[in-house]
């Protein structure tokens, strides 16, 4: 069956219809356009704005083309608003940069520090003075996509102590876990062999 552009299911449904996909759409790509944006990645960001404003034109016009049909400016609306959770969902899936983690502990902290090394996080434990007495201060920089896995090891090793997670627009340097310099440049390990 086929809908000419007077029909009333065109102007009514297919319309409202292809509304709704497009906001979801350039919704979901302005959302991870801002990640990136604030993570620094200006041509992927740039890219993404390119594409984010070419499909709000085209559902702007159709909304303008149809200011009879309510369910066109629902249709809009909803797609802004499921735009906005894809939008969060791809994010969070894609999982893209480093965390800071700062776990502050007034219990001893020599095992979690232990365990996170031998599972290959860097990790720099300072002692400090809180409110209440001595705490170990304990700072690892982490990928996103490892934030799971981290969280779980600081709460069975120390399932009291405080932490806080920050986005990291930038990281100079990479921590390599000795396993990997052994493996991967066996001549910084143990010097150069003759």
């Amino acid at each position: 069956m086929e809908f000419s552009q007077d029909s009333t299911t065109y102007a009514f449904i297919i319309i409202p219809v292809l509304v709704f996909l497009a906001r979801i759409l350039d919704v979901s790509i302005g959302t991870l356009r801002i990640i990136f944006v604030a993570k620094g990645l200006k041509s992927l960001a740039a890219l993404l704005g390119f594409f984010e404003a070419l499909i709000w034109l085209v559902a702007v016009a159709q909304v303008m083309q149809n200011l009879n049909s309510w369910q066109t400016y629902i249709a809009f609306s909803l797609g802004f608003a499921t735009g906005n959770y894809v939008g969060i969902f791809l994010e969070e899936r894609l999982a893209l940069g480093n965390l800071l983690i700062r776990v502050i502990t007034r219990h001893e902290a020599n095992e979690l520090v232990q365990v996170l090394r031998d599972k290959g996080y860097g990790v720099t434990s300072i002692d400090a003075q809180g409110e209440t007495g001595p705490v170990k201060v304990i700072f690892s920089v982490v990928k996103r996509k490892k934030l799971t896995q981290i969280i779980a090891l600081i709460k069975k090793y120390n399932p009291k102590a405080f932490y806080t997670i920050e986005d990291m627009r930038y990281v100079n340097g990479a921590y390599l876990p000795p396993i990997l310099k052994r493996t991967l440049f066996p001549q910084l390990a143990f010097g150069k062999r003759k």
